[in-house]
């Protein structure tokens, strides 16, 4: 077997097709979860807290020096890290919610009691009968 046939196996295997969508969805709900964020739940967190703009907060360690452009500025920079800690929340909450229905479906599905078997067509009758005959002949 070679390796594009091994390799076209892979790809087109219905795992990996989810997977691509699942990333391709999750980047984009990214976007959404940061607009979310930064656009919609900081602000009033910001007024609350005195007008407060999250994504500026900023320990300086070194500070920039205007006169001389060697030395730039060093700063833990930890308003943006609290930025994305809540979006971390958030999509960790969402993630959280999709499971819990996910399984509540599955434990209703299982739940269900198997439907009764159907009986065989006409078709699927006479096939059985000659097959059943065939077998029943003895061997020459």
């Amino acid at each position: 077997m070679g390796l594009l046939t091994e390799f076209r196996e892979f790809a087109v295997k219905g795992n990996v097709i989810d997977l691509a969508v699942g990333i391709i969805i999750g980047a984009a709900f990214n976007g959404i979860v940061q607009s979310l964020v930064n656009q919609v739940i900081m602000p009033p967190i910001g007024l609350v807290t005195g007008g407060i703009d999250f994504s500026q907060l900023e320990w300086v360690l070194v500070a920039e020096n205007p006169a001389t452009e060697e030395i730039e500025k060093v700063a833990i920079q930890y308003g943006a890290f609290i930025n994305t800690l809540i979006q971390f929340l958030i999509v960790a909450f969402v993630v959280f919610m999709l499971v819990r229905v996910i399984n509540r479906l599955r434990r209703e599905q299982a739940a269900q009691p198997d439907p009764a078997p159907t009986a065989p067509t006409a078709t699927e009758s006479l096939l059985t009968e000659i097959r059943d005959e065939l077998k029943a002949r003895p061997r020459p």
